[in-house]
């Protein structure tokens, strides 16, 4: 995995530091799999279910809006290159 080539500016967030470094990760090594955002979301949120416990939503675009609800302590929102990246936990 080559970070390096990843700029990642967490533009908000309500998560434990742990956690956050854990969904930027997470996040590397999606896209490190795959180009699809479709598929970069799948993994973020199917590896979040599994370390974290269910329900988590992800969302990744170039170009989104958003207005969600989500538990204390289990949301984040950043930017990875030109792409952005919703991470939170509803349900």
């Amino acid at each position: 995995m080559s970070s390096n080539k990843y700029i990642i500016n967490v533009k908000n967030a309500d998560m434990p530091d742990f956690m956050q470094q854990d969904a930027t990760e997470c996040t590397i090594k999606a896209f490190e799999e795959t180009n699809i955002e479709r598929d970069i979301a799948m993994i973020i949120k199917k590896e979040f279910d599994k370390k974290y416990s269910p329900t988590w939503h992800c969302i990744v675009g170039k170009s989104f809006g958003s207005f969600v609800t989500h538990e204390t302590k289990n949301f984040i929102y950043f930017n990875i290159n030109k792409h952005s990246v919703l991470l939170f936990k509803a349900g």
